[in-house]
């Protein structure tokens, strides 16, 4: 990072890009609580940005406030630096200024984005990059770039730059098509009346051919420190690492006589001494460019027994995954596999539950179905795809059957009958069947063969609540949607869920406020207008009423025939209708 401060009208357009991404749209208390603290220390009262004050003024709470008793600060403060974290490694990733709230404080800072390129240097970059395409034409690029060139300026809130990069960005979007057609032919682009899906199916079908169409990263261990807490942190990486499905754990240490050339798609947690006494760092690098993906430093609070694994599991639930920075490099970079590209589609899916989101995971593991694919994973995620199409009616693929979902989360266990993804996906068609009972032995068995997975303890969690166990699966849920911020919308319906049957309505209406995508569905539509009601908040409630009887007049005319089509528990279902019916939901019944 470069250590120059920004200027006051830089951050405040990175805020605003920020409070408006899809990393914080589903996050009304991170977005209130980040313009909060900016604007405070933008205006010069940094040394008001204290608990107390934060407690009183972004949520609500009176003079007889408790910080020892009431951790909703610290709680929030967490999400919101995870929330930064992954904006800043996704979306974010090209920000000309990075926004960051130092732990053990409130206070942010701010510091200048190293990785953007150097001035004049963007034209060049996208130049060089055109003729590395391979059947790229070698004089088309320079034709059209170098008039650009000259209009490059300082990083900086500068329209006139936004635009003439734009144009840049838009050469080489029309010169990479062109390549495409000429690798892949015309037909394809031709016949696609979306040319964004016809694009996204030419790259798939590139990587697919490639005889590493299923790899998946490579992930290493290099222990630089001693001492009993290197030990435990290294011990807790093993454990964990060897239960993701999104990696191929190497369990020897990183070997450094490896030519990094070779290893695109190869990254090293590094095990470092900390800054202080019984401290651990942990890093996690590309082998290739050398590149940090993630820094932690451990205290010894974090690496003691019986607390490491959960800092661990904290780490890697965030990084490992498809929506984690270790996947981003990868895309960002444009070193995907057939899988790996796969996978990324399928998070966005599951962020994003949209017709378009399904039909792209979906076709691309298809895809990769249909050449023989022998990964479990493309299996499981083709058995949840394929029912969510069936019991959600999405066009693709037509005619959709639960028995075909079944068979495919069948082939996923016969090939991967250790993988946690596998099991989980079982466990997940089993709940949407109303058979209680054996999605708990499947979600269960998913949990227990990677603890470290905070997507399975949600999914389990997820499950016991779907099978009327409140009180059972509600913590388990809790724990991994605070835990990890980047988490899918489904986590937050199930949080609801379990929420509003233990009774607190107030947890249930913060859950149901993160339901808010781009693409609603009716039961989500559903949570937030009882949440809304149950939060006070009329003027919205009546808005959510309107929008529900609106776009899904099926649901809003028998609430009770949708859920029991999704099986939900008798009370579960009771309790939901009886709620929209006192939100005004005509005659739920």
């Amino acid at each position: 990072m470069q250590h120059a401060t920004p200027a006051a009208p830089a951050v405040r357009e990175t805020l605003e890009r920020l409070l408006a991404s899809e990393t914080f749209g589903r996050s009304e208390r991170a977005r209130k609580l980040l313009r909060y603290l900016v604007e405070r220390e933008q205006a010069g009262e940094a040394d008001r940005l204290k608990g107390f004050s934060i407690a009183m003024d972004v949520f609500g709470k009176d003079g007889d406030f408790d910080s020892s008793t009431d951790a909703v600060v610290r709680v929030q403060a967490g999400r919101l630096r995870e929330l930064l974290q992954h904006y800043f490694a996704n979306e974010g990733v090209a920000e000309p200024v990075r926004i960051a709230i130092p732990r053990g404080g409130y206070v942010p800072s701010y510091e200048l984005n190293a990785i953007r390129l150097p001035v004049g240097q963007e034209p060049v970059a996208l130049a060089q990059a055109v003729a590395a395409l391979p059947g790229s034409p070698d004089q088309a690029a320079p034709a059209a770039l170098p008039a650009t060139a000259s209009v490059v300026t300082e990083p900086g809130p500068s329209l006139a730059r936004h635009l003439q990069f734009f144009w840049v960005a838009m050469t080489l979007v029309i010169l990479m098509l062109g390549v495409l057609i000429l690798r892949q032919g015309s037909g394809a682009l031709l016949a696609s009346s979306d040319p964004a899906a016809a694009v996204e199916t030419a790259g798939a079908t590139s990587s697919i051919a490639s005889p590493t169409m299923e790899a998946l990263p490579l992930v290493y261990i290099a222990v630089k420190a001693t001492g009993p807490e290197a030990g435990r942190v290294a011990a807790s990486l093993r454990a964990g690492l060897a239960g993701f499905d999104t990696i191929d754990f190497i369990g020897r240490d990183a070997d450094s006589k490896r030519d990094p050339s070779t290893d695109p798609t190869s990254f090293v947690f590094d095990v470092l001494p900390g800054p202080m006494a019984g401290d651990v760092t942990l890093e996690l690098q590309s082998v290739a460019t050398g590149r940090v993906l993630l820094s932690r430093n451990l205290t010894a609070g974090d690496t003691a027994p019986g607390a490491v694994e959960d800092r661990i599991a904290t780490i890697l639930s965030s990084t490992i995954p498809a929506a984690g920075p270790l996947y981003s490099y990868i895309e960002q970079n444009g070193i995907q596999t057939g899988l790996t590209r796969c996978l990324i589609l399928n998070d966005r899916y599951y962020l994003d539950q949209s017709t378009k989101t399904h039909e792209a995971a979906y076709r691309c593991l298809e895809n990769l179905a249909s050449q023989g694919a022998k990964s479990s994973l493309v299996y499981s995620e083709l058995a949840s795809l394929h029912l969510e199409a069936a019991t959600d009616h999405y066009a693709y693929p037509p005619d959709a059957t639960v028995e075909q979902a079944m068979s495919f989360a069948h082939r996923a266990i016969q090939m991967g009958p250790t993988s946690p993804y596998a099991h989980r996906a079982y466990g997940y068609l089993y709940s949407r069947l109303g058979n209680t009972e054996e999605a708990i032995r499947w979600m269960r068995k998913a949990y227990e063969l990677n603890p470290y997975d905070l997507s399975m303890a949600a999914a389990y969690g997820y499950g016991l609540i779907f099978a009327g166990k409140y009180a059972e699966g509600t913590p388990i849920l809790t724990h991994a949607v605070e835990t990890f911020s980047g988490h899918p919308t489904w986590w937050d319906y199930g949080l609801f869920a379990g929420q509003f049957m233990l009774g607190d309505m107030n947890k249930a209406a913060i859950a149901s406020e993160s339901l808010r995508t781009t693409a609603m569905k009716s039961h989500y539509l559903a949570a937030r207008l009882i949440g809304a009601k149950a939060a006070g908040r009329e003027q919205l409630a009546a808005k959510l009423l309107d929008e529900l009887t609106t776009k899904f007049p099926k649901f809003a005319a028998d609430p009770r025939a949708a859920y029991a089509e999704r099986k939900y528990p008798p009370d579960l279902t009771d309790r939901l209708v009886e709620a929209l019916r006192a939100a005004g939901l005509g005659n739920a019944s």
